[in-house]
């Protein structure tokens, strides 16, 4: 019986998102003509709205803490762990301040929604070496606009019992070359609305996204050791609250 309304309710998520993306697409085509920062300033504004219309409609929300941790005037590498396809459309709307992330390029691909995609987004095609390399100098780009990055350093969903798969390099790499402090965030729930390997599932719950205090880097520190750290502070993080939300 769950799996049945499941899939209505998938039915219905489907078709708020393709009616409500129509005069996204349009309005967020049109502010390309905005120089940045400014652009990714209201990108996020824009994508905000459409997101909290988006939960509205179709039965969810999203409970956020420790944005106090968000310095005024400061820049972040924030690093999310990465369960669902429901993670995006919290992070990047939802995180003070304007900031991307980085993107397969493929997704952009995808009719009117790509727009929107390359909009927020650093593209990069993990198996050409030079996008991996010219991604990472976009990266840099971004910082010193002072607008923050948003990563999952898991790579992909993570698919496993573990609370965190292991990570790479490429944000504490990031991070180390440039001085940012990390910021570690943890998103809670997605899978139950989004599940990876169910089809044409979605549930409505509540959701969570939860800032901790910012890694910063010290003189001494590597990128391995700096990895290291914030995946230890995100995995006990995660399985202390995981169950008590």
């Amino acid at each position: 019986m769950k799996n049945l309304l499941a899939k209505i309710f998938a039915s219905w998520a489907l078709l708020v998102f393709i009616i409500t993306l129509l005069p996204v697409a349009l309005i967020i085509w049109m502010i390309g003509l905005i120089a940045e920062p400014r652009r990714t300033q209201i990108f996020r504004k824009i994508s905000k709205a459409w997101m909290l219309l988006f939960f509205f409609l179709t039965g969810c929300s999203l409970k956020i803490k420790g944005k106090k941790n968000f310095k005024p005037g400061e820049k972040y590498i924030v690093v999310c762990n990465h369960n669902s396809l429901m993670d995006v459309p919290v992070t990047t709307p939802f995180i003070p301040g304007a900031n991307k992330t980085i993107a397969k390029a493929e997704m952009a691909k995808i009719p009117l929604f790509g727009l929107i995609y390359k909009r927020g987004s650093i593209l990069v095609d993990r198996k050409d070496r030079d996008s991996r390399r010219g991604s990472f100098s976009k990266m840099k780009a971004v910082l010193n606009m002072g607008i923050h990055m948003c990563i999952y350093p898991e790579g992909t969903r993570n698919r496993t019992d573990l609370p965190l798969k292991e990570f790479h390099d490429g944000a504490f790499r990031l991070s180390i070359e440039t001085g940012v402090p990390i910021l570690p965030a943890l998103i809670f729930n997605t899978k139950k609305i989004l599940p990876p390997g169910k089809a044409f599932y979605f549930w409505p719950s509540q959701m969570e996204m939860h800032f901790l205090p910012p890694v910063h880097v010290t003189q001494k520190e590597n990128y391995e050791s700096l990895k290291i750290k914030v995946h230890d502070i995100m995995s006990l993080y995660y399985i202390e609250f995981a169950n008590g939300i």
